[in-house]
């Protein structure tokens, strides 16, 4: 049985939250229907629906890649997610503690990303630190912003890739911890403002450079030369029929050599 264009786009999806497709990596539609045995028709709905959700970017001669955040879309992204995460917490403040089968699915996921982190399969790792807000959001009780919230925290694993992030992993599952407990204690505020921190570290860790200046190389080349003389050259004396040449002319110079 051939595999469908959701399973093939939520299959993509976990391989960038996992660090296993890198910015700008070709997805071909032959090689793809090839590997889930199925139409290139398929493969091909299953990118369009990632192109729609920005994930996947299509050119018409070179073909379809994983997209390849600018600076200006990485700010964005993480712009969009406070206010997806911070507005779920306080949402689910009015609605008071959290019920005890969603703090045990919350927790088991802390196990499970504590477990990672002693592993050496650092695409797991990585999808559970991910997927962490993913599954908060389920069990705030909004799967329709848990949606939204997957594919900008795909996003941000293709911009912590490409611009290098230095934050560390641990460090990450501890922020993890201690926005449940948090919850745990119905203390929302807490909840929601340790989940601001935690996302502005992460944003902060990127090694994102200044933007270039389109025009330094030929500002540099039309500089002026600091050797080029602006004082006028001197007017040549006119000497009289019969005189001795000008001891500083070059016809004297040449007499002398």
């Amino acid at each position: 049985m051939s595999t469908s264009a959701s399973e093939i786009s939520a299959r993509i999806v976990e391989a960038v939250m996992a660090q296993k497709l890198a910015p700008g990596s070709r997805l071909g539609e032959q090689q793809l229907a090839m590997l889930f045995d199925c139409s290139r028709t398929i493969v091909r709905e299953a990118l369009t629906r990632l192109a729609a959700r920005g994930i996947v970017t299509v050119s018409a001669r070179r073909g379809w890649f994983v997209i390849e955040p600018s600076q200006d879309e990485a700010r964005e992204a993480f712009e969009a997610r406070r206010v997806i995460e911070l507005g779920l917490i306080r949402s689910a403040g009015t609605a008071g503690k959290l019920q005890k089968s969603a703090l045990r699915q919350l927790k088991t996921h802390l196990q499970r990303e504590k477990a990672a982190l002693k592993e050496s399969d650092v695409g797991n790792r990585s999808f559970l630190l991910g997927d962490f807000h993913v599954c908060l959001a389920e069990c705030l009780g909004n799967t329709l912003l848990a949606d939204t919230l997957r594919d900008y925290t795909a996003r941000t694993t293709l911009i912590a890739m490409l611009y290098q992030s230095t934050h560390d992993a641990v460090q990450s599952c501890e922020d993890h911890v201690q926005i449940v407990a948090a919850l745990e204690r119905g203390d929302h505020a807490a909840a929601e403002a340790l989940m601001a921190e935690h996302i502005g570290t992460v944003q902060s860790a990127l090694r994102v450079q200044a933007p270039a200046d389109p025009l330094a190389q030929l500002r540099d080349a039309l500089a002026p030369l600091q050797n080029t003389a602006t004082t006028p050259a001197p007017r040549s004396k006119r000497r009289k029929p019969g005189a001795a040449p000008d001891p500083d002319s070059s016809t004297y110079l040449g007499a002398l050599l």
